[in-house]
């Protein structure tokens, strides 16, 4: 249809959704607010709809609006995706978006993006570190390193390994505390552990019944910041196996009580199997992970 709105309307939209007002979208945009302004008027205009309301605080979203937000943030994920798959097809360059958790993201990946960088100077790597699962169908990012199995049938994975976790805690606390010698002696001890509880952490807890959220003294939702209070001699708190070894004043506790196998997987779309950049960002990122985890 002629009167389509396009793309750009709705990214002024959702740029005044996230920021709650025309200046704030229009910095996070790089655009003139009276822009910002006229676009919303005529997104409003072309759907016949009132998308936002004036208030002290700012422009508040109208339920129309809170209903368009999934579909627009859609659009948005596939006009990135489309960005990212103009680069070249012959040659490793142009954008990768990569999806990883917080901790692998920030402590595993590094010096595997940066061999990556190092043999395709011309390749722009996109890091999002988030324990929410991005949604590869979706294409909210192009390769995805996942700790299940994936289940969709237009997804190519690789297993790369097994990641075991276990408790862990500094030498120094040790000294401290004392080192438990049965899981319920860690009543006595300060423990470190998650605030809100998740799919994962149920699942996780089942092997070890007591590891729930009234036993924790310190309490987050962040992996990174379990992982440096751990560090900084805190408490007892979870942390990958290989990660701890990494680090020769962390000492591994209640082995045989605690362990978790998390298959790892890299995973992206099938669709993408012949882009080059994709190719070489996926076989990187497996190879680097089974040598970490070896």
């Amino acid at each position: 249809m002629a009167n389509d709105p396009s793309w750009e309307l709705y990214r002024s939209y959702l740029g005044v959704l996230r920021e709650g007002s025309l200046s704030g979208a229009a910095r996070s945009l790089g655009l003139a607010q009276p822009t910002v302004g006229r676009h919303i008027e005529a997104l409003e205009t072309s759907l016949g709809l009132a998308l936002f309301t004036r208030s002290p605080s700012g422009l508040l979203p109208t339920p129309a609006a809170l209903e368009l937000k999934p579909h627009a943030e859609a659009m948005g994920h596939a006009a990135a995706a489309l960005l990212r798959a103009a680069g070249s097809q012959g040659e490793v360059k142009g954008s990768v978006r990569i999806s990883a958790s917080e901790v692998i993201g920030a402590e595993v990946l590094p010096p595997i993006v940066a061999r990556l960088r190092a043999a395709h100077p011309g390749l722009q790597v996109e890091l999002v570190l988030t324990n929410r699962v991005e949604d590869l169908l979706r294409r909210e990012a192009d390769i995805a390193v996942r700790m299940t199995r994936p289940r969709q049938d237009a997804l190519l994975a690789r297993h790369v390994g097994v990641i075991e976790v276990g408790l862990h805690a500094h030498r120094r606390y040790l000294r401290e505390r004392g080192t438990p010698r049965a899981f319920a002696d860690l009543a006595h001890h300060a423990l470190i552990g998650f605030d809100e509880e998740t799919p994962f952490i149920r699942a996780a807890s089942k092997t070890a019944p007591g590891w729930r959220r009234q036993a924790f003294s310190l309490r987050t939702d962040s992996d990174l910041a379990q992982l440096a209070l751990i560090r900084a001699g805190a408490g007892i708190g979870v942390c990958q196996v290989e990660l701890a070894r990494s680090h020769r004043d962390l000492v591994r506790v209640l082995a045989d009580d605690f362990a978790y196998r998390m298959d790892t997987w890299v995973t992206m779309h099938e669709d993408l199997r012949h882009s080059p950049r994709c190719k070489a960002a996926f076989d990187a990122l497996a190879q680097g992970l089974q040598q970490h985890i070896g």
